[in-house]
């Protein structure tokens, strides 16, 4: 990487951070850089979780499902980290005005009790190393205008990751199997979301394998104590003040999320999310939306990223 290109993924990774920062989300990165590649994304990702001062306490996964990868014009998903300030609590209201875009999303959340091996990783692995399965919900954002997001925006903008809200059941994994989980999200009394567990890549171990072998690309371990977010089971819905939302998962419990009542809610987006991940905009059926099938991760490593 040249020495122009350095500071100018630098440049870009100061834009996304000012945008979470200040509530003033950007345009599409890729639109003003249409060359802008995964590689480079991840790049521009692991330079402001660098100078993050909360600890990694996990890894989601985006773009888990088929329907979303075709959307998006890849073939494989994406990834981002979990802090420790990213925690949420069911016992208190979360603040829909500090995001740009809210949106929340109902996942099955993986409890490692061991490491998981690097590029090696299997499925089975990961089976061995999960300490207990729990429901969660997401809270998605995109620091990116409208939720206008291709592969390298959302990459770049640690896959729009926000929050996350893990409930207090543990599920061992001989107890319960992971594919056939029913998930249902409601917002107060009404259902606004349903799906099962294995709208993700047909079972979310998968999906954690998958990331142990990636993230190993990038000289990063999944490690025990982890939370690891696999994918949605169903579509991403809106949050807005004094949304409270339940989710129910079959065998494994439930799981709250409450935003605060009054105040000003998240930015207003021309349409809601009608996929999983949330990675929809306007231009996940029209324009802006990636064209061809590529890699969503490049060849790197977390060491020699931006320095």
């Amino acid at each position: 990487m040249s020495m122009l290109a350095v500071t100018e993924l630098r440049g870009i990774a100061d834009r996304l951070r000012d945008a979470e920062r200040d509530r003033a989300p950007v345009p599409p990165l890729t639109l003003e850089r249409p060359w802008l590649s995964a590689a480079d994304a991840y790049e521009i990702q692991l330079h402001n979780i660098r100078r993050r001062t909360a600890a990694v306490v996990g890894h989601k996964v985006g773009l888990s499902s088929k329907a979303m990868q075709e959307m998006m014009g890849v073939d494989e998903p994406d990834y981002g980290h979990l802090l420790a300030d990213m925690r949420l609590s069911e016992d208190e209201p979360a603040d829909a005005g500090r995001y740009c875009y809210p949106r929340v999303e109902i996942e099955v959340a993986f409890l490692l009790g061991d490491d998981l091996p690097g590029e090696d990783c299997t499925e089975a692995d990961v089976l061995a190393a999960t300490e207990a399965f729990a429901p969660s919900i997401e809270l998605i954002d995109s620091r990116i205008v409208d939720w206008r997001i291709r592969l390298a925006d959302t990459i770049a903008d640690n896959a729009s990751s926000a929050g996350f809200v893990v409930g207090a059941s543990r599920v061992p994994p001989k107890d319960l199997d992971p594919r056939g989980i029913a998930a249902v999200l409601r917002r107060g009394a009404d259902v606004v979301a349903a799906g099962r567990s294995d709208a993700v890549l047909g079972n979310p171990v998968t999906a954690v394998a998958w990331l142990a072998r990636t993230v190993a690309r990038f000289g990063v371990r999944l490690r025990s104590g982890h939370l690891i977010l696999p994918g949605a089971c169903a579509r991403a819905v809106d949050a807005r003040p004094g949304d409270e939302f339940r989710a129910e998962f079959s065998g494994l419990g439930e799981v709250r999320l409450t935003f605060a009542g009054g105040g000003r809610a998240g930015r207003e987006t021309e349409s809601s999310a009608t996929g999983q991940d949330g990675a929809t905009g306007k231009n996940a059926t029209g324009e802006g939306s990636a064209t061809g099938k590529s890699s969503a991760t490049g060849k790197s490593s977390e060491k020699e990223g931006l320095p």
